[in-house]
């Protein structure tokens, strides 16, 4: 019940739900504003609240070789969605069918007769309807004919600009981990199952945990300071993590390869989150592996250090 397809039936327990609409990929402060005033009211009345997204992106369904950019995947928008107080998450499955929904139709089939909204509430800027034609005026008029009640969160303002997923992932691409956490209001982080590799890192001495980046945003390729988590035990380990091709090793593949510090247990298979502190330095190629281990133990001991600090 915690996850609901839009496709299938709303479990009678959740109609009468005060809905968050809006795609809350990052679920920054401006989305965690808005879905918090969707909580607040359905408390207030007594109702579930269900905080919606779209999967795929309709980014992703319109322009479909975009380059990645999702900050998380939907296993970690429910976590975060739960975690905030919400009732249930809201997959809004992005396809042909909802592309050409009309604005009207949003409203009276799907959020009214499907779904059995008593309430919604959008940011500003929240469209919605076949062409992006319904607006949030709309909403309120389409939403009232149909018993629905519609408010509106204005935009969470931060040094003179709305806080925005644009923003973060601008963060991340200069490679600003750390701006991006303050608008995110947690760290940016990689989820992933840990697979096989060439076992480079073994044989130099710094085993790596492999994972694929897969759809996520890739921030600035280069070497963080990170956190991980061991999902199925919760262990948390420290550690520093390269990102990118690994010009230093052919053939050039896109991976995510944390190395834990003090850490020898083995991860094959577990899935793992990986969450960046501190970006230390760009990918390079060195002129021999001794090379690359000497960089490779600063790189270490400049991580230990700055997430030691973290935690004083």
């Amino acid at each position: 019940m915690r996850w609901i397809d839009h496709r299938s039936d709303m479990p009678d327990a959740l109609r009468g739900a005060i809905i968050a609409l809006g795609n809350f990929d990052g679920f920054h402060m401006g989305h965690q504003a808005v879905a918090g005033e969707a909580i607040r009211w359905a408390r207030e009345e007594g109702r579930p609240s269900i905080v919606a997204t779209f999967d795929p992106h309709p980014v992703r369904f319109f322009k479909p070789d975009a380059a990645p950019f999702r900050l998380t995947t939907l296993e970690q928008r429910q976590e975060l969605y739960l975690a905030a107080g919400a009732t249930a998450m809201l997959v809004f499955h992005f396809d042909g069918d909802l592309a050409s929904t009309s604005a009207e139709d949003f409203v009276g089939k799907l959020l009214h007769d499907h779904l059995g909204a008593a309430g919604v509430v959008t940011g500003e800027d929240f469209t919605f309807g076949k062409g992006r034609t319904g607006s949030r005026e709309m909403l309120e008029s389409l939403g009232a004919a149909h018993g629905i009640a519609a408010r509106t969160v204005p935009p969470v303002m931060d040094n003179g600009s709305p806080v925005s997923s644009s923003r973060v992932r601008q963060a991340l691409a200069q490679g600003d981990p750390q701006e991006a956490a303050r608008l995110l209001t947690r760290p940016f982080a990689i989820r992933g199952i840990v697979q096989h590799g060439d076992k480079r890192g073994r044989e130099i001495g710094y085993p790596t945990a492999n994972l694929s980046i897969e759809s996520y945003l890739r921030p600035k390729f280069g070497i963080y300071a990170v956190t991980g988590k061991i999902l199925a035990t919760g262990q948390e380990l420290q550690g520093a993590a390269n990102i990118g091709i690994r010009p230093q090793f052919t053939p050039a593949k896109e991976l995510l390869e944390p190395y834990f510090f003090d850490f020898s247990g083995d991860l094959y298979g577990q899935e793992i989150e990986v969450a960046f502190h501190h970006f230390l330095r760009g990918e390079a190629k060195f002129d021999s592996l001794d090379a690359l281990m000497e960089q490779m133990e600063r790189d270490c001991g400049l991580a230990r250090k700055l997430l030691s600090a973290a935690t004083i």
